[in-house]
């Protein structure tokens, strides 16, 4: 049922990229209030105080989850206090919107499902780059049939660089290499392609970048039950690189680079064509827009859970097929089957 009010609580304001500012102004152009904000760092609730006047603030967030007038918890901590947090919210009665990567593993995320379940709350994901321009141009030419049925999707972002030096490089608080980029770039292309995984092949390397303990390269390759497939490498050993999309149709082909239109190559009147496309303009607001449509008037929710889910799972995959060396069946796949059998149906 939809919501009457609703107001905003932040847990993590942290300096990064000024997210917990960004997150409460796209709230605010939604129509939902920042009312409270958690933050170990007294500078960041200094600063969350003069972006937010009138915002309570919190040391511990288990004080901001008892905040009657805090109806929606915003969830900006590292990743590896995404999913504990989040449970806390939901049992809290809160609907939770987490940053991304959802989680770390499927454990964590199907903890996290069944509580805002258990709870009867919204959970979801700020899965905000579904917007960007050239997704949003990519997904709609594909759409069009201008180069046929796509079976082959690379996808790259990397260069040769050490590691910052801070947790996003700690594998231990960011899950790995695979988990910040790679968490939009595996939403993406699960939501390119309509047939299910069915297995995934990783590939990961630490070679040199020695002083911190995330990967320095890592790459996951999905084969779909249709045949396609879809390549993509994270990675900081990447001397020579590749295009950020490079996608192949049984009529075309599209290449698109960062921040350029997209190229595509199509064949006509058996000659091949080359056009750009220019890209449609997307907007990161829209993510909020749709939480509060969602929440306040009932409409359906874009960046569910379960799709999440799916891309957690993906991950772990490919870093078991690592360790391996084996293909492996990601688990969204195997929970797809026992609810088949069981009689139900799932978006898993």
């Amino acid at each position: 049922m939809a919501e009457s009010k609703l107001s905003a609580g932040i847990i993590g304001y942290g300096g990064a990229f000024h997210m917990g500012k960004a997150h409460a102004e796209s709230l605010k152009k939604a129509g939902i209030d920042t009312v409270a904000v958690c933050d170990l760092d007294p500078a960041r609730l200094e600063a969350a105080e003069r972006e937010l006047p009138g915002v309570r603030t919190y040391r511990d967030y288990r004080e901001l989850l008892a905040d009657p007038e805090v109806g929606l918890v915003i969830n900006i901590l590292p990743h590896n206090l995404h999913a504990s947090v989040c449970v806390e919210a939901s049992k809290a009665g809160k609907h939770v919107v987490t940053e991304k990567p959802m989680c770390i593993t499927v454990e964590e995320a199907d903890a996290m499902i069944g509580a805002a379940r258990q709870a009867g709350k919204m959970l979801s994901v700020f899965h905000n780059r579904r917007w960007d321009d050239d997704y949003l141009t990519i997904r709609e030419t594909v759409a069009s049939g201008l180069i046929g049925d796509v079976f082959h999707v690379e996808c790259f972002i990397g260069g040769f660089h050490g590691p910052r030096g801070w947790w996003r490089d700690d594998k231990a608080v960011s899950g790995g290499a695979l988990y910040d980029w790679g968490a939009h770039f595996l939403d993406w292309i699960l939501n390119l392609m309509p047939a299910p995984v069915a297995n995934v092949t990783g590939f990961f390397h630490k070679r040199r970048w020695t002083e911190m303990t995330n990967e320095d390269q890592t790459q996951a390759i999905l084969r779909f039950e249709d045949g396609a497939m879809a390549d993509l490498q994270v990675s900081n050993l990447a001397a020579a690189g590749k295009p950020k999309w490079r996608i192949l149709g049984t009529q075309g082909a599209i290449v698109v680079n960062w921040g350029q239109p997209l190229d595509v190559t199509v064949e006509h009147k058996g000659h091949m064509a080359r056009i750009q496309l220019p890209l449609k303009q997307g907007s990161w607001q829209a993510y909020y827009d749709n939480v509060a449509d969602h929440l306040l008037r009932g409409g359906e929710l874009e960046v569910k859970p379960e799709q999440s889910r799916r891309t957690i799972a993906m991950i772990v995959a490919a870093e078991e097929s690592s360790q391996s060396g084996q293909a492996v069946v990601p688990t969204y796949r195997c929970s797809r089957v026992r609810r088949r059998s069981a009689g139900h149906t799932s978006e898993l």
